[in-house]
């Protein structure tokens, strides 16, 4: 795809630097210049500057801007739509380029959940760096949605996040929900609950889901196709699962929480499950990435990496909840 793809017929007299049109992009889509410059490692007046350059070259006004606002102008939109991709790929093909004779190397950006980032992808850090000495990572850990294009994610890790056509999944394990409780807890009452009914009878810690602002409503299923609605009474309300599992390790009540979570504190006893054999799917815990013909080789070993240990250390097995 030859740099032929960028006549516009917008009257551009010579190739604009790279960082000029790459500034061009990413503020597009991210929809400001500081958000472009955070991606870019640059100031915020340098990439205006370098915008305003490649509008100078082009004779072309891209952007309408506004102290509030940055909104591209017809000719912006054809111009984006067009070149976005192919510089995408010229991006691409430097780093193959300057990866195919030595060893993978640069900064790995990944988004990983809290809890789950530090139970399960930590942990793993020790053994990849001593594979990939030239790789920084450069990990976010958030519980919430990320657009992992749209901010320059190299991968994420995580259950339900956006997909779209250049995205790949690759599911690590499942989500199960389960409902668990301080041992302490349970011994303080007669007897536990033994059918979902029961948990009408005690205090929950509930999830707010950030989304929808509402609490989430969770159905129990079991290996005979029986469904029930959880029905705990709402005492304590958090949006965040480390949260509610440190309020169910002081006994403060029971909580539905996703089994990859709450697994090391079952294993050490420190939580007990509440109806065993009941369970909700929340859908997989999945590795994303972009789907790119030349994947960067930092990002190939780390997609590759993650797999091979989830797959070695029995991740799926030990966190079914069924």
């Amino acid at each position: 795809m030859g740099w032929i793809y960028f006549n516009l017929q917008l009257k551009i007299q010579s190739m604009q630097p790279l960082t000029h049109l790459e500034s061009f992009v990413k503020s597009a889509e991210s929809g400001s210049f500081s958000a472009a410059a955070r991606l870019m490692g640059l100031t915020p007046a340098a990439v205006s500057k370098n915008v305003a350059r490649l509008e100078a070259g082009l004779g072309v006004r891209l952007f309408q801007r506004s102290t509030r606002r940055l909104t591209l102008t017809e000719g912006g939109q054809r111009f984006l739509a067009q070149i976005s991709q192919p510089l995408s790929d010229l991006n691409d093909a430097v780093d193959h380029a300057a990866e195919s004779d030595q060893q993978p190397a640069g900064t790995l950006k990944v988004s990983v959940g809290l809890g789950f980032g530090r139970a399960y992808i930590v942990p793993l850090l020790a053994e990849f760096l001593q594979r990939y000495p030239a790789i920084q990572p450069d990990w976010r850990f958030d519980n919430r949605y990320v657009d992992l294009i749209g901010e320059g994610f190299d991968a994420g890790i995580g259950g339900g996040l956006n997909r779209n056509p250049d995205m790949v999944m690759r599911v690590l394990g499942p989500t199960h929900l389960v409902v668990v409780a301080s041992p302490t807890l349970l011994r303080g009452r007669r007897k536990a609950p033994r059918q979902p009914a029961d948990l009408a009878q005690w205090d929950g810690i509930v999830r707010l889901n950030i989304r929808t602002g509402r609490i989430n409503v969770t159905t129990l299923r079991n290996k005979a196709g029986d469904a029930a609605p959880v029905e705990l009474r709402p005492r304590i309300v958090f949006d965040d699962p480390e949260a509610m599992c440190q309020a169910a390790l002081m006994g403060l009540g029971l909580a539905v929480l996703p089994m990859p979570f709450v697994q090391p504190w079952l294993a050490r006893g420190d939580l007990v499950r509440v109806l065993p054999g009941w369970w909700a799917d929340a859908g997989p815990t999945s590795l994303y990435y972009p789907s790119k013909k030349l994947l960067p080789a930092r990002t190939r070993v780390f997609v590759d990496f993650v797999l091979e240990q989830f797959t070695t250390r029995g991740f799926a097995q030990r966190v079914r909840g069924d």
